[in-house]
C-alpha cells in the first residue's frame, strides 16, 4: 500500500504507526535509511514528538522546511528529508495512530495539499481498521472451525482412522466441511459433509449438523434414518443453507457396511490387492431441500486390509478438468500410494500424500476434508 501511495503524493518516505498499550509501534515504512526509525519504536504516546502529538490532538502538522521542524522540536533526529506531513490516523472517531510523509525538497503545502493529505490519513485509518476487524473475525472463525472439528478420532479395535482438514486460501478461509468417526452399537459411523458457503454462518451450521449426526448415530439409528433426521433438522433451523453428506456404518468384525449419500461425492475403496474403485452408493438429494425424503441404502463388504476414503469436493475440484476426472485422479493416487503408507500406523502419512496436490495449490477456493479408514 505504501509503495503505491508515495508516488501519488510526491513523497520519498512514509511511516505508519499504531498506538498499542500507550506506545507507538511501527507497522510499515518505506524509504527510510536502515535503522533510522529504530529509536522511535515504542515511543510513549505522550512524548513530545510530532508523530505522537498529532495522534493526541487529532490535528495534522505540516513542516515546509527543516527550519520549521527544528524550531518546533529542537534536537529532533533528521535524515535527508526537507519537508514533512504528520497525519493523525482516526478510525470510527478515535485516534489509532499516525502517518508520516517525508519529502526530499522544501514544500509549500497549499490549502488543497493539506486537505488531500488529511483525507489520506483518514483513508489509511479506515483501511487499517477494516484489516484489524477482518483479522479479529478471521481469528474467531478459525477458532470456531477448529473447535467444531474432532480433536481426535476414536480408537476402535479392528479399524485404523486418519483425517485431514485444509482451509481454503481465499476469503475468510473457513467453510462448512466436516468429518467425524462415531462409535455406535452397530459399528463405527464414518461421516463426511459440506455445508455451502465460506463464512462463520456456514461453520456454525456445520457444527449443528455434526452434533445432530453424532446424536442420532450414537442413539443407534441406521444411516438412512440418521440422514433423514438430519435433513429435517436443517430445514427446521431455517438457515437458508444446503449441505451434502456421506455416511457409512461399518462393522469392524464382519466388514459389513451400509452407506447413504445426500448429494455428496462417492467414497473410494482400495482393496488389499491394490485395486481401487469408486463405491457406487445410491444417492439422495442434498440436505435442506425436501422435508420428507428417503435416503436409499447401499450394502457392501469391506475386506480386511481395505481402505475407505471419504472426501469433500475441494480435494478433487479443478477448474480445468471435469469433476469425474478429479475423482479419478484421487483414485489413481490412492491406488499407487507408497505401500509403506498403507500400514495402519502410517495412515496419516497416506492422508498427507493424498492431500499433496491440494497443499501445493496457492489458490484453493474451497475447503478440503479427508477421512481414511482401514479395516485391520
Amino acid at each position: 500500500m505504501i509503495d503505491q501511495i508515495l508516488p501519488g503524493f510526491g513523497g520519498q518516505e512514509m511511516a505508519l504507526y499504531l498506538a498499542r498499550g500507550g506506545r507507538m509501534h511501527l507497522i510499515a515504512e518505506s524509504g527510510y535509511p536502515d535503522g533510522f526509525l529504530d529509536p522511535f519504536e515504542g515511543t510513549p504516546v505522550r512524548a513530545r514528538l510530532p508523530g505522537t502529538e498529532v495522534f493526541a490532538t487529532g490535528a495534522p502538522a505540516f513542516f515546509e522546511n527543516e527550519r520549521e521542524l527544528t524550531a518546533a522540536y529542537p534536537g529532533i533526529p533528521k535524515d535527508q528529508m526537507r519537508a514533512w506531513a504528520f497525519l493523525p490516523l482516526i478510525a470510527s472517531g478515535h485516534p489509532v495512530g499516525s502517518c508520516i510523509l517525508g519529502f526530499d525538497q522544501p514544500r509549500a503545502f497549499t490549502t488543497e495539499d493539506r486537505s488531500v493529505l488529511t483525507a489520506l490519513g483518514g483513508l489509511i485509518a479506515q483501511a487499517l481498521e477494516r484489516a484489524r476487524l477482518y483479522d479479529a473475525e478471521f481469528a474467531l472463525a478459525r477458532g470456531l472451525q477448529q473447535a467444531l472439528l474432532p480433536h481426535r478420532l476414536p480408537a476402535v479395535p479392528g479399524l485404523a482412522n486418519a483425517a485431514r482438514y485444509l482451509p481454503g486460501t481465499r476469503g475468510m478461509e473457513i467453510g462448512g466441511d466436516w468429518y467425524d468417526a462415531i462409535p455406535g452399537t452397530r459399528g463405527l459411523y464414518l461421516v463426511i459433509g459440506d455445508v455451502e458457503g465460506h463464512n462463520v454462518g456456514a461453520a456454525a451450521t456445520m457444527g449443528q449438523l455434526r452434533s445432530a449426526v453424532r446424536a442420532f448415530a450414537t442413539g443407534g439409528s441406521p444411516p438412512e434414518v440418521v440422514l433423514a433426521r438430519t435433513n429435517q433438522l436443517l430445514l427446521d433451523l431455517d438457515a437458508g443453507l444446503l449441505a451434502s453428506c456421506c455416511l457409512l456404518q461399518l462393522d469392524p468384525v464382519s466388514g459389513h457396511a451400509r452407506g447413504v449419500r445426500a448429494g455428496h461425492l462417492p467414497p473410494l475403496i482400495r482393496y488389499p490387492d491394490g485395486r481401487t474403485e469408486t463405491l457406487d452408493l445410491d444417492g439422495g438429494p442434498l440436505l435442506g431441500i425436501i422435508r420428507d425424503v428417503d435416503y436409499p441404502v447401499t450394502e457392501f463388504t469391506v475386506p480386511s486390509g481395505a481402505i475407505i476414503a471419504l472426501y469433500t469436493d475441494g480435494l478433487v475440484e479443478d477448474p480445468d478438468i471435469p469433476i469425474e476426472q478429479g475423482i479419478d485422479r484421487l483414485r489413481s493416487a490412492l491406488a499407487h500410494a507408497d505401500p509403506d503408507t498403507l500400514d495402519p500406523a502410517r495412515l496419516t502419512d497416506l492422508a498427507d500424500f493424498l492431500l499433496g496436490h491440494a497443499r501445493r495449490s496457492t489458490q484453493r477456493a474451497d475447503d478440503v476434508a479427508l477421512l481414511l479408514t482401514r479395516r485391520t
